[in-house]
């Protein structure tokens, strides 16, 4: 359904994530993957959705000046949610372990925000999706952390792993948006991509 965009338009994905690149291929898009390093910062009075609308933004706005006419550009960011606190990547064993403990048995957010940028206009939308764990022991966590090191991924987890497998009791909202890419959101975007232009 969306082979006619990437005919008509050059489709760029801002990201070095192999879960949102395996979407754009599922959703049948061409596009090329253009990388450029960024010190992900937001400002601190910035809270939940905000924090990944600001750094979807802020990782375009390092391409603006390369854009032609017909290029697409899309950024993206995901957030972890939890008791009034950003999860964003872990940095090492530990804190991955820390990150998750702090969620076992309880319910938090996932959000993702999608920038589309083109060189005359910039649109930001975001999923919110709410995931329930179960409790889990220590051990479980470290035999987690241990054998699928989720240091790429914000909150320290991916639904798509061990985990998710046997700790996430139910979601509410996309499951796409929880492996790191609301897919929906992206093919509506795409479908009117031409109010962009």
């Amino acid at each position: 359904m969306l082979a006619k965009i990437s005919e008509k338009y050059h489709i760029i994905l801002a990201s070095g994530s192999p879960r949102r690149q395996q979407f754009f291929r599922d959703l049948g898009l061409d596009f090329e993957v253009r990388l450029k390093p960024l010190e992900e910062v937001y400002p601190e009075q910035l809270q939940h959705h905000e924090i990944s609308d600001y750094l979807a933004q802020l990782k375009a706005s390092v391409f603006t000046n390369e854009l032609k006419d017909k290029d697409v550009l899309i950024t993206s960011d995901t957030v972890v949610w939890h008791e009034g606190v950003s999860l964003a990547k872990p940095q090492d064993a530990q804190e991955a372990f820390d990150m998750i403990a702090t969620m076992r048995g309880k319910s938090h957010e996932v959000i993702t925000s999608v920038c589309f940028t083109t060189v005359n206009a910039q649109k930001v939308v975001h999923e919110i999706t709410k995931v329930y764990f179960e409790e889990m022991t220590d051990d479980e966590i470290w035999f987690y952390v241990n054998n699928f090191k989720p240091f790429d991924k914000a909150g320290a987890y991916g639904i798509q792993e061990w985990i998710g497998y046997t700790k996430v009791s139910r979601i509410e909202g996309s499951y796409a948006n929880v492996v790191g890419l609301p897919t929906h959101l992206v093919y509506k975007m795409f479908s009117e991509i031409s109010t962009l232009f």
